[in-house]
């Protein structure tokens, strides 16, 4: 036995080594290290070691997944904010076309080309991941039509970045009319409007906060979340982590994304603006304008001259619409009472209903008497009139205070339906339980009841034997 050993840890270790020589084959990781899977004393076998390999790397991948998708928005961000600040303080502190200027502008494009080499990088893991998951040999089975026109369009919108500058005007910038972007005034339009452009879709690079957010969730990092989740068939996207987000903590959700919004939008608008030298140029003026555009009030005090700012204030609008209308479903049911206070509002109604029922059927039984006495003592038609009037009135108030009530009632028992119907299954099944335990005692009782007839009755059967051969001894 101690021989057989040394040889089943070998053909473990080999083929361990074989699994993870495939692996390496197949996802392109040649410096991936082989570790024999079995144990002294302890048989592995090959498809055990297998999946052990596979959730061990899916491990590392979720791990890397979540480090690139956390560099790529940092990149993201840096460019954009070197590409605000290239904007800003081009025309005041150094001239187009300057040293500086084209200093600016390469690390804007070298952190362009960090991200789409980190992009390519996070691709490249999803793939890895996606072979894993599936157990697939080839990753060209994962590179679908979707997947490819998803890698090319986020590669597309994350090179968008100003060039210009690399433009050298060689003539000297007019300080009189500064130009709106870092872009000499003697350059044609069309490169400044292109300029503009490419500032503004930019910001395009944000579409990486909605991955940050879904790869650094509690949801998604919760074992208990996930185990769940599968078995009710919950796909955890980024639109279920929002849910998740606006269940949780809907104010703070709202206000982070408004402020964001508002801020960007109004940055965006003067950009836009600043081409014409009109007052939305200025940021307090922007900032006012996309205000009560998002708030859909529009005063017309303040109005885009520019296609560009036209687009951002419509842009604007939809989504002051938009947040509005979570705005109030927020507070709807923040205003909405629970179930207890249901209760106890309802309980409370009813009370008052009854007892003004009560004070509506006492009016009724005193206008009766008084319409009685009126009619006996022969009183004038005038009197008599009166308190028909307010036997009529008295009546139609407690047919109302009745009808009311009853609906009241009605709205109270739909909404007790479900509990009340739980109560009652539940209470019958313990009832059957109950009759069961008791059927089961009384055939138990029965069944030892009848084996002590059968022995009494072959007792009785055997000393009627006995005494039948004690008197006749002829009977065997």
């Amino acid at each position: 036995m101690e021989m057989t050993r040394p040889g089943l840890q070998g053909d473990s270790t080999v083929d361990c080594l074989k699994c993870g020589g495939l692996l390496n084959h197949n996802d392109g990781d040649s410096a991936e290290v082989s570790v024999p899977l079995s144990l002294p004393g302890i048989r592995t076998s090959p498809m055990e070691g297998d999946n052990l390999y596979r959730l061990r790397d899916r491990k590392f991948l979720l791990e890397d997944k979540k480090r690139l998708c956390a560099l790529a928005l940092a990149a993201a961000l840096l460019g954009i904010l070197l590409m605000i600040i290239h904007v800003e303080i081009c025309p005041f502190v150094y001239k187009p076309g300057s040293n500086m200027a084209l200093i600016m502008n390469c690390s804007i494009s070298l952190s362009t080309g960090c991200l789409l080499i980190l992009i390519i990088a996070f691709h490249y893991k999803d793939i890895r991941l996606f072979i894993i998951d599936y157990n697939q040999v080839d990753w060209r089975i994962a590179m679908t039509s979707h997947r490819v026109l998803v890698i090319t369009l986020e590669l597309l919108v994350c090179s968008i970045h100003p060039v210009g500058t690399y433009w050298k005007a060689g003539l000297h910038v007019n300080s009189s009319s500064p130009a709106p972007l870092c872009v000499s005034n003697h350059q044609s339009e069309t490169l400044l409007d292109m300029e503009l452009l490419l500032s503004v879709l930019m910001f395009l690079r944000l579409y990486l906060v909605h991955r940050a957010i879904l790869l650094h969730s509690k949801v998604l990092l919760s074992a208990s979340y996930r185990s769940i989740g599968s078995l009710n068939n919950i796909n955890f996207t980024f639109r279920f982590v929002l849910k998740v987000l606006m269940n949780k903590h809907p104010g703070r959700t709202l206000l982070v994304f408004i402020l964001f919004f508002w801020l960007t939008a109004s940055w965006m608008l003067t950009l836009c603006e600043r081409q014409t030298q009109a007052l939305t140029g200025h940021m307090n003026t922007a900032l006012w304008l996309i205000a009560i555009t998002f708030l859909t009030v529009g005063y017309g005090d303040v109005a885009p001259s520019t296609s560009c700012g036209m687009a951002v204030c419509l842009f604007t609008g939809v989504m002051g619409v938009a947040c509005t209308a979570m705005l109030v479903a927020v507070v709807t049911e923040k205003l909405a009472l629970n179930k207890g206070e249901k209760h106890v509002h309802f309980f409370m109604l009813d009370i008052q209903i009854s007892k003004r029922i009560r004070h509506a059927a006492a009016n009724v039984l005193r206008e009766c008497w008084l319409l009685h006495r009126t009619n006996t003592t022969k009183g004038n038609r005038g009197e008599h009139r009166k308190h028909r009037r307010c036997l009529l009135e008295a009546i139609r108030v407690f047919r109302h205070l009745r009808l009311k009530q009853r609906k009241l009632r009605d709205y109270v028992s739909e909404m007790v339906d479900l509990p009340k119907m739980q109560m009652i299954m539940c209470d019958l099944s313990a009832n059957w339980n109950n009759s069961y335990r008791e059927m089961e005692q009384r055939i138990l009782s029965m069944e030892q009841k009848l084996d002590e007839l059968s022995r009494c009755f072959q007792q009785t059967s055997e000393l009627l034997y006995q005494v039948l051969r004690h008197r006749n001894p002829e009977i065997r």
